[in-house]
């Protein structure tokens, strides 16, 4: 009898222990949340604590093994297969991505792994972590090794990321605690041989531990924390890493490009002008690929996860604007990707309808966040290359100014979220702004237009990140005033919401650069443009009702590929159309009396009155030459001074050059009737004048204008181009 109580407490003590051993395993889990891309981390756990009870009892491997490979299949199966399961498609489908997978392996390019993939060595690992700690901890009793190693684990995770361990730090000196004090307990018992009689005596040996533990815990909470004694080591790695960076304040560098995580925004880029892929389209777009709704103060996350619904024969049923309130006009484009760019979802134009690629794929769309994927039998090629139809829209400055301001509920729910703790200030400079504007276009347009001056600057070098308990946005609206996208599309997004206008953060690429040498097979009216990864880009989508989602731009340097239009009221344009009456009819008196004026002509008549005027007209003549000559230079004053505006500008690279040249521009358009109406950005005007010449030519030298003019950038080198557009547009003009 005495020995199977003895082999009872021996069976409670390594019970114990191995769930110590589990909780600890946990704590290495739970940070997977908050520095990656790991979603259904419960699911992990349940399946960890189910491998963890096998290996416990120690089944037997034909049993174990099924029992594991089964809890591994059904988690897979729930979270990624739609396929009925063992059947010949849920085969098929495990087959293709297995092969696709380990050619993925095999050409080193492990973050293009699919999800169910990278999810299954996940499973495997957590199978053989249960068996591993299972021996650690109660075959050889080596407990203090995995402790040490799970608390340089928290303490760096607290440093470097944005997890915080305080808690688990806690947790985990209790658990370890409690798992090295039994165990020292266990091997005093075998080494002594010491027989408790029953568990009479147990308490002889929990509550003294118990007490420690508790004691140990109280007095390390309670006690008086010092600050730090060692310096930081973050800005020692950053200074000794070139292109490195980490943890919080100072400058983190990122390699620039599309990503998936933002959650933690800020900090430097380093430019990376890899071609990601380049789009056959009849003007250049920002291509949109999701949008996001949640600001947390560090950076943005969505609300809800995804959910994808099929779309049918490829027919996109994504309305972000109401079709029969806003102008459209239905385009395509072509967009192939590059060979080694494998990107998990698709890029698109706004206005997209239908899009078409591969044979046997199916598209996904999460109408929510906009995000666009696909399904079907060759995942890693869907994205290579498809056709868009979409159209374009152009919104009316009228109909925008006219919106009503009563939002749906669920729109004021989703896109007026800010953090509880966001600074009164921002809220305060976001009234500053507005000033008196009694609009929702006019103060979304006074807030982009807010950050085209104000100190601020575009540059992706020396890009702060804030501390733990400082706000992205109120660190860069107040403190730095220094950034690329990111920073003023967010900040964009929360001065909106504080103002009760529903905003939401939009990401995807902006329009590249058109090629040089195109390609003589395009489509008519369609040009080929390149974009990079340099090219990744966010905005802004601002919510009219009755409208929709209407994109804006605070970027300083670039401009938004969709349109605006002024409408024309139809009193005015009558009057615009009615002939102009000469002045000196109007105030000729004798205009409507024939018989006035023959009897006033009647009444000169003899020779000298022919001689008279015979040198009056001689006189008259000798007038009438240098004035028609005066009113053909001012007429053509226009075409001349363009010729001499040429000869001076070409080979003339000084900076004030640039903004003569534009400004020389503006008054010959004006000339011609396309002037700049009150309130206009030079980028509105800039998509005016493109609609009204059929061309681009007007917003690109616009850009390379407001480079020179905002970001004080040498564009010397772009001055050979800029020149050809200016000389193409005035030549357009005077046509």
């Amino acid at each position: 009898m005495g020995g199977v109580n003895q082999g009872l407490q021996q069976w409670v003590y390594q019970s114990i222990i191995y769930l110590c051993g589990f909780l600890l395993f946990w704590e290495w889990l739970r940070p997977l949340e908050d520095i990656s891309d790991t979603g259904n981390v419960p699911v992990f756990v349940l399946y960890a604590a189910f491998c963890f009870i096998i290996s416990f009892f120690q089944a037997r491997w034909w049993l174990s093994i099924p029992l594991k490979l089964a809890g591994m299949i059904f988690i897979l199966d729930s979270l990624f297969i739609s396929e009925a399961l063992f059947s010949k498609a849920w085969f098929s489908l495990l087959y293709i991505h297995t092969t696709y997978n380990i050619d993925i392996i095999v050409n080193q390019n492990w973050g293009q792994m699919t999800p169910l993939f990278r999810s299954g060595l996940f499973l495997i690992l957590l199978w053989l972590m249960s068996y591993l700690l299972y021996y650690w901890f109660v075959v050889a009793k080596k407990i203090f090794t995995f402790v040490l190693l799970t608390f340089i684990y928290m303490t760096v995770l607290d440093t470097f990321t944005v997890y915080e361990a305080d808690q688990a730090i806690v947790r985990t000196f209790i658990v370890s605690l409690i798992a090295l004090g039994l165990s020292n307990i266990t091997k005093e018992v075998e080494y002594e041989a010491i027989s408790f009689k029953g568990f009479n005596k147990l308490w002889k040996v929990i509550i003294p531990l118990f007490v420690f533990v508790s004691l140990s815990t109280v007095v390390g909470f309670a006690s008086p924390k010092l600050d730090p004694q060692w310096p930081d080591p973050v800005p020692f790695i950053k200074s000794t890493a070139k292109n490195a960076g980490f943890g919080e304040g100072g400058s983190v560098v990122q390699k620039v490009g599309y990503g998936e995580d933002d959650s933690r925004l800020g900090g430097s880029f380093v430019q990376d002008n890899a071609p990601v892929f380049q789009a056959i389209s009849p003007d250049k777009q920002y291509w949109r690929i999701e949008s996001k709704d949640v600001y947390t103060g560090k950076g943005w996350e969505r609300s809800d996860d995804l959910e994808y619904q099929l779309q049918e024969g490829g027919d996109i049923q994504l309305n972000m604007f109401e079709e029969d309130v806003v102008e459209t006009e239905r385009l395509e484009a072509q967009i192939n990707f590059e060979e080694d760019a494998y990107f998990s979802k698709l890029v698109y134009p706004y206005g997209i309808r239908e899009v078409s690629g591969e044979d046997g794929v199916d598209y996904l769309l999460d109408e929510q966040t906009g995000t666009i994927s696909t399904e079907g039998p060759e995942q890693h090629r869907y994205s290579q290359g498809y056709e868009v139809t979409y159209d374009s829209p152009s919104f009316s400055f009228n109909q925008l100014r006219e919106a009503s301001k009563e939002d749906p509920e669920e729109i004021k729910e989703k896109y007026l979220q800010l953090p509880s703790d966001l600074p009164e200030r921002v809220g305060q400079l976001a009234e500053e702004i507005i000033g008196t504007k009694d609009n929702r276009y006019d103060q979304a347009m006074a807030v982009e237009q807010y950050f085209n001056s104000n100190g601020f600057e575009y540059q992706t070098e020396n890009v702060a990140v804030p501390d733990r308990n400082q706000d992205y946005v109120d660190q860069f609206l107040f403190e730095t005033k220094v950034g690329y996208c990111d920073n003023f599309s967010t900040s964009m997004v929360v001065l909106l919401r504080t103002l009760d206008i529903p905003a939401r953060w939009v990401k995807g690429f902006s329009g590249g650069e058109r090629v040089e040498n195109q390609p003589s097979d395009l489509p008519d009216n369609a040009d080929l443009y390149q974009i990079t990864n340099s090219n990744a880009h966010s905005w802004v989508e601002v919510y009219f009702p009755e409208v929709g989602w209407v994109p804006f731009e605070p970027t300083q340097g670039f401009n938004s590929s969709v349109d605006f239009y002024e409408e024309v009221e139809e009193e005015e344009q009558q009057q615009a159309e009615q002939p102009a009456v000469p002045a000196t009819q109007q105030d000729d008196p004798t205009r409507g009396n024939p018989q006035q004026v023959e009897e006033e002509s009647s009444s000169a008549g003899s020779v000298g009155n022919i001689e008279s005027a015979s040198f009056g007209w001689m006189k008259w003549l000798l007038l009438a030459v240098p004035v028609i000559l005066i009113a053909l230079v001012y007429f053509y004053r226009y075409r001349w001074l363009t010729v001499l505006k040429i000869r001076k500008y070409k080979g003339n690279n000084e900076e004030n050059i640039y903004q003569d040249a534009y400004h020389y521009l503006l008054k010959v358009l004006a000339h011609k009737g396309i002037r700049r109406v009150d309130g206009q950005t030079l980028r509105e005007f800039a998509k005016m004048v493109d609609r009204q010449l059929e061309t681009n030519e007007m917003s690109r030298l616009t850009h390379h204008y407001e480079r020179v003019l905002y970001r004080n950038e040498d564009e010397s080198s772009q001055w050979s181009k800029m020149t050809e557009l200016w000389e193409n547009l005035i030549k357009k003009t005077l046509s």
